[in-house]
């Protein structure tokens, strides 16, 4: 309550001490400043002349039908008080605290919070629940003011505000994502998650030759919600999404390429994107598919989230449901704590990638020093047996070695029943660094003892950050079915068998020279030995790191010149921004990871 008073109060005309007001002229396209002897050319924030007045605000909160928010951290209500750029308010509520508090960790929770980030490193962790109402909460590197868009035209008031004041624009959906490109310090954000239509069909009627069954949602449906709604169909159906159920498919997903079960019978979500209705930079509704703005479609079919316009829905196809069958491996402590003979299984399992994804099987999993956790082991249009007699090399070789493990098996009817039993979900407020890495079928062939080198790197870095590090990996072979891409992403992916992405956890109030310092770790440890260890793969935009060297190479490969070319036509002033992706390589974040700004 005292938190939506702050935010009426500030509509009707309060003015904090800080905030700048004034008559708005036409802004300098960027605000010169100097860091550490560099000359750039920056966005406009709070503080600088430019900054809209507060009657350009209440004109735009008018606009979008008052659906524009001053953004409040979802910590605060644990403080007494938020001290934010534009002023102080009082936040403290011991009911809506333990809320916070107890669903901290929830990801269904976090993803309807109006701006916050799913995991937190990059919100700079400034305002985190806490048992000291007496603690500072700050504004982190969140945005300043969030739309929560109910219509296509809030979205497009926000993109012309943005443009037109040179604000740094943040588009968030679910604010699942790995590397900040759902946070922004200062920045205006636009919240697409109220765009929730879902509408199948049984035959898309669109350009082109497929004639199939498709779905076009909002820019807002999670992967657990379409899902759903595709069993529910007479007959069930499904739709290629990401293994996660909070993963939004319209937004980054699918413009970062997308990746999920359903990868080695239909290659990427990418892959299976028919039509996007969008808004462009300069705030124009547009439809692009393979017959209209067809250079734009293939772009936003991998070429970059946040990079070449704001998805309002996008149209996919569907595919019959089949039925499927889950496997679970497990090696751990309880089983062992021969830490020599844990990563000799690892050997094994890895060894035997290739002929899993080979096979058409799908796999997800997890490794730290004494835990491989595979859950699951996915053969769709398969049966328990015939998933296990796939894999029965591996437990041999198992036994061989006297590695102890433990698995199970089971049928199911549909894709859908596995994915409701067999995934796991995943928690948000944590704060780590990201990377990852995709080895090829050569790689895995030529070089397994060294991805296993690599492996125990990344889980142990350095002597002070011994059992650290971990990896999430995926065995899927994109090019199984669909050898020749159809989408911008990097056409690496089509010779694919495990997506692995490294993590390295940040310690709460880490220093800037921490931060820095594991970010080192990240990139020229953990990171450069995977790539070291697979010389023929390639990098994903949405799970790697993006501040390693030649990103645009690693990230898109061939692909990247043309998208830069595309990028350039349709967004030519920088208007949307998401780091390491097309277009921004004169772009960077200055003064301690808040102002975003061009070097001149």
């Amino acid at each position: 309550m005292i938190i939506m008073m702050a935010w009426s109060l500030l509509f009707l005309g309060l003015n904090f001490s800080i905030l700048i007001s004034g008559v708005i002229s036409t802004p300098s396209p960027l605000v010169e400043r100097i860091w550490k002897g560099t000359k750039y050319g920056c966005k406009c924030y709070f503080g600088d002349e430019c900054w809209p007045s507060d009657s350009s605000w209440d004109e735009l909160n008018s606009t979008v039908n008052g659906n524009l928010l001053v953004h409040i951290p979802p910590g605060a209500s644990c403080h007494n008080t938020f001290e934010g750029p534009l002023g102080t308010v009082s936040t403290y509520d011991a009911a809506t605290c333990a809320e916070a508090t107890y669903k901290w960790f929830n990801e269904s929770w976090t993803v309807e919070k109006p701006a916050a980030g799913l995991w937190t490193y990059f919100t700079n962790d400034t305002c985190r629940p806490t048992a000291d109402p007496a603690a500072p909460c700050t504004l982190g590197y969140y945005g300043v003011y969030v739309i929560r868009a109910q219509s296509k035209d809030h979205i497009k008031a926000g993109v012309d505000f943005a443009r037109e004041n040179n604000l740094r624009l943040i588009i968030r959906n679910t604010g699942h994502d790995f590397i900040g490109r759902s946070t922004g310090w200062g920045a205006l954000v636009i919240n697409t998650h109220s765009f929730q239509d879902v509408e199948f069909t049984t035959e898309y009627d669109g350009p082109g030759d497929y004639k199939g069954g498709a779905v076009t949602i909002g820019a807002g449906v999670q992967g657990r919600a379409l899902l759903t709604q595709a069993h529910a169909q007479n007959p069930p159906v499904t739709v290629l999404t990401g293994e996660c159920p909070t993963v939004g498919v319209a937004g980054g997903l699918v413009q970062g390429g997308g990746h999920g079960p359903l990868t080695p019978l239909h290659g990427l979500v990418a892959d299976t994107a028919l039509s996007f209705d969008v808004v462009t930079a300069d705030g124009e509704y547009l439809t692009a598919n393979s017959e209209e703005k067809s250079d734009l479609f293939w772009a936003l079919k991998g070429g970059g989230p946040s990079a070449f316009a704001v998805v309002l829905a996008v149209t996919l196809k569907t595919f019959p449901e089949q039925k499927t069958a889950g496997v679970f491996l497990n090696i751990n402590s309880t089983l062992t704590s021969d830490t020599d003979l844990f990563w000799e299984g690892v050997r094994s399992f890895h060894k035997y990638a290739n002929n899993i994804v080979a096979a058409g099987l799908y796999a997800y999993f997890e490794l730290m020093t004494l835990r491989l956790h595979v859950q699951p082991i996915v053969g769709v249009g398969k049966t328990a047996a015939e998933v296990e007699a796939i894999l029965q090399p591996v437990f041999d070789e198992f036994k061989a070695k006297g590695i102890p493990y433990d698995t199970g098996s089971k049928d199911f009817d549909t894709l859908f029943d596995l994915y409701i039993d067999m995934f796991e979900d995943e928690t948000s407020g944590t704060s780590a660094l990201t990377g990852g890495w995709m080895f090829t079928h050569q790689d895995v062939e030529e070089n397994n003892d060294e991805i296993i080198e690599a492996f125990k790197t990344v889980a142990s870095p350095r002597d002070d950050l011994k059992g650290q590090g971990f990896i999430i990996g995926h065995l899927w072979d994109a090019g199984l079915n669909m050898p020749v891409s159809n989408s911008a992403t990097n056409p690496r992916f089509r010779q694919s068998t495990n997506f692995a992405i490294v993590a390295l956890p940040v310690p709460y109030g880490a220093t800037w020279d921490q931060k820095e310092d594991l970010q080192n770790v990240l990139t020229n440890i953990q990171d450069a030995a995977m790539r070291k260890a697979g010389p023929n793969g390639c990098a994903y935009v949405n799970e790697g790191d993006p501040y390693q060297p030649d990103w645009q190479d690693r990230f898109w490969g061939t692909e990247y010149p043309k998208l830069l070319e595309i990028r350039k036509k349709w967004d030519p002033q920088g208007v949307f921004y998401a780091v390491a992706t097309p277009g921004t390589e004169d772009w960077e974040v200055i003064e301690y990871g808040t102002r975003l700004c061009r070097r001149i």
